[in-house]
């Protein structure tokens, strides 16, 4: 069975008989620079010895001031898989969920865990831009997931398209997880719609920006009666003390963030198109257009020969798509790298597939 997550770099280096700095991991979606110093130092400053902050206040202060909430609106988590956890209880009570396809696997992880029934509607496989647009028509059900930009295809949807679905489902569970890295992405963001809609709930990572997933952190925005259901809930301490020393760190001055994630835009929007060149000149494939720090990459025959190749002989790991219902083996899911390992890359893409 296909792993339902990238980034089982551990197992994949256990596998190959090495260790894991010598794999070159893309089927995870991570920025890929250095942890800032002032977060570095926070860490190996963190208080270990007493229980952390259960209300983690510090850190919902930090993430209502970077979009200009109260605080009661914003609950950090144990990354944005331990949210969609609680959303989904939420969700389950309602009816129905309706799940665009192909999306992402751990929304019916969650929604499994209350025996939430699932909707699935097909997203169209032939997309021809990454500038924001609208989903496809969508039929009525109480609870509607979104992904924006969607995962894995790489699809960016507007605000303008988005919030008419408002007033067509009881409940909208938006993730943005990789919206920060997209250039210009926030204008599309729903955070600004949550005050006056307590149907809306919107899920962020913060960790895919900061390339720092280990640390397992996210947050939910959302109605602070919604939030305070899921904080009764959950484990006590959800947010362990290092988590929290770093990301107040790095939000201590909202303007080195803000510097931080236009650099990661300018390095999405440069490798982007970088990849999207190199790959659209191999016959035989072709890189779907993108707005995230991804792309899927389409075969005019399986991939799963050149996936495994790459793994066994390049010690590089891409994305198994079979994951995703309505993917099949002709699809793999690319996460961009620093430009060095980019090249790598294509070269082996290059390489394993044209000598077929």
């Amino acid at each position: 069975m296909p792993e339902t997550h990238g980034g089982n770099l551990e197992a994949t280096a256990r596998r190959l008989g090495c260790r894991p700095g010598q794999v070159l991991d893309a089927s995870a979606s991570l920025a890929p620079f250095g942890l800032p110093w002032r977060a570095r130092w926070a860490a190996w400053q963190a208080p270990l010895q007493p229980y952390p902050d259960r209300t983690a206040q510090g850190l919902r202060e930090a993430f209502a001031a970077l979009h200009g909430l109260e605080p009661a609106l914003v609950l950090p988590g144990n990354g944005a898989a331990e949210l969609f956890t609680w959303a989904a209880r939420d969700a389950a009570a309602l009816g129905p969920s309706l799940l665009p396809q192909p999306g992402f696997a751990d929304y019916t992880r969650a929604l499994h865990c209350w025996g939430g029934a699932l909707q699935p509607v097909p997203l169209p496989l032939d997309w021809t831009s990454s500038a924001p647009g609208s989903p496809p028509e969508l039929p009525p059900a109480p609870v509607l997931w979104i992904t924006n930009p969607h995962n894995p295809t790489g699809q960016l949807w507007s605000r303008a398209a988005l919030e008419p679905l408002l007033q067509r489902h009881p409940l909208v569970i938006c993730d943005e997880a990789f919206l920060p890295l997209v250039p210009d992405g926030e204008r599309q963001s729903l955070i600004p719609l949550v005050a006056q809609h307590p149907n809306l709930v919107v899920i962020r990572s913060f960790t895919k920006l900061y390339g720092i997933a280990g640390l397992r952190l996210g947050y939910a925005v959302a109605q602070p009666e919604r939030l305070q259901r899921w904080a009764a809930w959950r484990d006590p301490w959800p947010i362990n003390a290092v988590a929290a020393a770093v990301a107040q760190a790095l939000l201590v001055q909202p303007q080195h963030h803000h510097a931080w994630c236009r650099r990661v835009q300018r390095w999405t929007a440069r490798e982007g198109a970088w990849l999207q060149q190199r790959l659209q000149a191999i016959p035989g494939l072709t890189p779907m257009p993108s707005a995230a720090n991804f792309l899927l990459l389409r075969g005019e025959r399986s991939l799963a020969p050149l996936r495994e190749a790459l793994e066994q002989r390049h010690r590089i790991l891409l994305r198994d798509c079979r994951s995703f219902e309505g993917l099949d083996g002709r699809w793999l899911r690319i996460g961009y790298q620093s430009r060095r390992r980019n090249r790598r890359i294509v070269s082996a893409i290059r390489q394993e597939w044209l000598s077929r």
